[in-house]
């Protein structure tokens, strides 16, 4: 499937306006109308007493991952829930996660990750999860 241009740039300019993305060095690499494709870099500060990307980072990348692939399809969106497997320690110099949208609606999309680590050349699956996302409406106050 060719790669949208203009999902591409919505996502990459949303991503540069949020600090903890900027602070986590997460870059999109990839978006289509329903799917989205982030990386972030290994950093010692992201890691937790064991040497392993903190879990709290590893459902960072698969909510932001969910987020964008939704943006893609309905705009802004908010996390009403989300879920996360820890399938193995995350270790590897780089971390990238893939989001689909699986169900998007009116007021709610439903979003599935998977999350990999890479080292070495190789890749391994390390997490995966889900998301419910609202659909937030232009001009909606927090």
């Amino acid at each position: 499937m060719e790669q949208s241009s203009d999902a591409l740039a919505q996502l990459r300019a949303i991503n540069a306006a949020a600090a903890f993305n900027r602070w986590c060095g997460i870059e999109v690499v990839a978006a289509e109308p329903g799917s989205a494709t982030i990386a972030m870099p290994w950093r010692a500060e992201a890691g937790q007493y064991s040497g392993f990307l903190h879990a709290g980072l590893v459902g960072a990348l698969i909510d932001t991952a969910c987020g964008f692939a939704a943006v893609t399809l309905v705009g802004r969106v908010l996390a009403s829930h989300y879920s996360v497997n820890c399938l193995r320690p995350a270790v590897g110099e780089r971390f990238v996660a893939r989001a689909k949208v699986v169900k998007p609606g009116k007021n709610q999309v439903f979003t599935s990750c998977e999350l990999f680590a890479h080292s070495g050349g190789s890749e391994k699956l390390v997490a995966t999860g889900e998301t419910l996302l609202l659909v937030v409406a232009t001009g909606t106050e927090a």
